[in-house]
C-alpha cells in the first residue's frame, strides 16, 4: 500500500463546513485506509493500492461531490513527492529571510512553457513565484492582504484549478507523512 497525501480546495468555503472525523470517514467509504487529517483545512493522510494519482484525484473529486454536493478539487501527492516539496528552495535565503509568507500551490499537473510565462509575468514589487513539478512557489514579501495576487487571480490567469498551502503546514505536514504511524 502506498501513502497519499490529498490537499483539498474548497472544502470548507462558501457556507460549507465539513467536520474532520466526517472528511475522515468519507475517506473510509471511498475504500481508504489509515485515513487521518492534518489540521482543518482539507489536508487528509490515506493509504491505497491504488497507484495513479490523476485517478484519485478523480475518484476523490466525484465522491466528495456525491457526499457533500458541491465540487471540491482534490490533489494528490506521495509522501516521498510531499517531502521534495517541502525542501525544495525556490528562493535564495535572503530573500526568504525579509518575506511575510511562503506559500505552495499545488496543481494538478507541471505548467507548461506558456503558464511558467503567464506566471512570472504576474511578478511584482511585493509577489514572486516559481515552480517545481507540480507546484507554485509565491513568495510574498509584504502581508498577503497587501497583495493583488490569489489564488483566484493564479486559477483565471493560468486556466487551472490550484489550492494554497503555507510552507509551515507542508513541512510539518511531511514530517508527519514521514513519521510511523503508531498502531491504534
Amino acid at each position: 500500500m502506498s501513502r497519499y497525501i490529498a490537499f483539498l480546495r474548497a472544502i470548507n468555503v462558501g457556507g460549507h463546513t465539513v467536520k474532520m472525523e466526517t472528511l475522515r470517514r468519507l475517506f473510509v467509504s471511498f475504500g481508504f485506509s489509515d485515513v487521518e487529517t492534518f489540521i482543518a483545512s482539507g489536508n487528509v493522510i490515506f493509504q491505497t493500492t491504488v497507484q495513479n494519482s490523476a485517478a484519485l484525484e478523480s475518484e476523490i473529486a466525484s465522491g466528495l461531490r456525491n457526499a457533500l454536493g458541491y465540487d471540491v478539487a482534490a490533489f494528490i501527492r506521495t509522501a516521498a513527492e510531499l517531502a521534495e516539496i517541502a525542501v525544495y528552495q525556490a528562493f535564495p535565503q535572503s530573500e526568504l529571510e525579509l518575506a511575510a509568507a511562503l506559500n505552495i500551490a499545488f496543481l494538478s499537473g507541471p505548467l507548461d512553457d506558456q503558464g511558467k510565462l503567464a506566471l512570472m509575468a504576474m511578478k511584482t514589487a511585493i509577489d514572486s513565484f516559481a515552480t517545481y513539478a507540480r507546484e507554485v512557489y509565491w513568495l510574498c514579501r509584504k502581508r498577503q492582504s497587501e497583495s493583488t495576487f490569489s489564488n483566484a487571480v493564479l486559477e483565471k490567469t493560468l486556466g487551472v484549478k490550484s489550492t494554497f498551502r503555507g510552507v509551515n503546514t507542508v513541512v510539518r505536514l511531511a514530517a508527519r507523512v514521514a513519521s510511523p504511524r503508531l498502531p491504534r
